[in-house]
């Protein structure tokens, strides 16, 4: 899959293709159904299929503070659109300029005159342009004026329930890792690259591989026992994902001790499967405190993946 990284870098060669339009933060049901649809169109036609994404989301961008987390990281959302068959990824900083086209602009501007679209795929729901101006009537308006079709994907529902991100972040916020699996079609994973941390695991007889997180994520901070896959080889584990208050730190950060003896595996990527949530993160009195719950953690995760397998 070709990442193009905003509409600056879009070339004639990329004129002409099939479209979607969205965040996909997490690809759940719903998304696959809408890529899936317009992969179809996309093969029916001969063209490539790209998807118009957005960083930061609109909502990060207007409401910030009431976001509730991203449900996948950069890298994770990146892989996932590609195993669905996207073929290109367009993904447009979100600023004020941006938020700025009025909606016939944003159509005949990017969508038309940039990338030739000559179908585009779409939720039921979706809005776009200056003050969410733009919908599905005015799309199909300029379609017929510009020579592109109009396909909407009716809700997707798991259970009776709109299979959505709002579902998806309420099940993560929860730690319902089940009802996250059932959204998502998969197991919750994260997908990042191994950083040098503080070494303060190798102290406490634990060494963990870490991975940096740029934006906050929807899943409740806490301990999970784990499943990872790394360098090619498939890893149990347990993983502390929050801030570290014993430290006194507050950037959150995803620390994963693998179980068993991994070797040197920084600047790999590494997928952090999500299998039983244990506890709740906390703050000890004491290194040795930390050092006692991190084995007891580490005992409790491989007896429940041993009872899993």
């Amino acid at each position: 899959m070709e990442l193009i990284r905003g509409q600056h870098n879009l070339r004639e060669r990329h004129r002409g293709c099939v479209l979607t339009i969205g965040n996909f933060d997490g690809v759940h049901l719903g998304h696959q159904a809408l890529i899936a649809q317009a992969r179809a169109r996309a093969q029916s036609l001969g063209l490539p299929l790209a998807v118009l994404s957005f960083e930061p989301t609109p909502r990060e961008f207007f409401s910030p503070e009431s976001v509730a987390g991203r449900v996948a990281t950069f890298r994770s959302r990146v892989a996932l659109l590609g195993a669905q068959g996207v073929d290109r990824l367009i993904l447009q900083r979100f600023d004020r300029r941006f938020a700025a086209y009025e909606p016939a602009a944003f159509v005949e501007e990017l969508l038309v005159r940039r990338l030739g679209i000559r179908a585009l795929v779409i939720g039921d729901d979706f809005r776009f342009g200056a003050r969410r101006g733009g919908d599905i009537h005015l799309l199909r308006a300029l379609g017929e004026r510009h020579g592109y079709s109009v396909e909407s994907l009716d809700t997707v529902a798991l259970e009776g329930c709109r299979c959505s991100s709002t579902a998806l972040r309420a099940a993560l916020k929860e730690a319902d890792l089940a009802r996250a699996a059932a959204l998502l079609g998969r197991p919750y994973t994260l997908r990042g690259r191994v950083r040098r941390g503080l070494q303060l695991g190798r102290q406490l007889d634990m060494p963990t591989a870490n991975i940096n997180l740029h934006r906050r994520l929807a899943l409740r901070q806490g301990i999970y026992a784990v499943r990872a896959r790394v360098a090619g080889r498939d890893w149990t584990g347990v993983a502390s994902l929050g801030i570290r208050p014993t430290l006194g730190l507050t950037r959150c950060l995803l620390e994963t001790h693998l179980f068993g003896q991994p070797g040197d595996i920084y600047g790999q990527t590494m997928d952090v499967e999500f299998c039983h949530y244990l506890r709740p993160e906390l703050k000890f009195d004491s290194l040795d405190a930390l050092r006692v719950q991190m084995h007891r953690d580490a005992d409790e995760a491989r007896a429940l993946l041993a009872a899993q397998a």
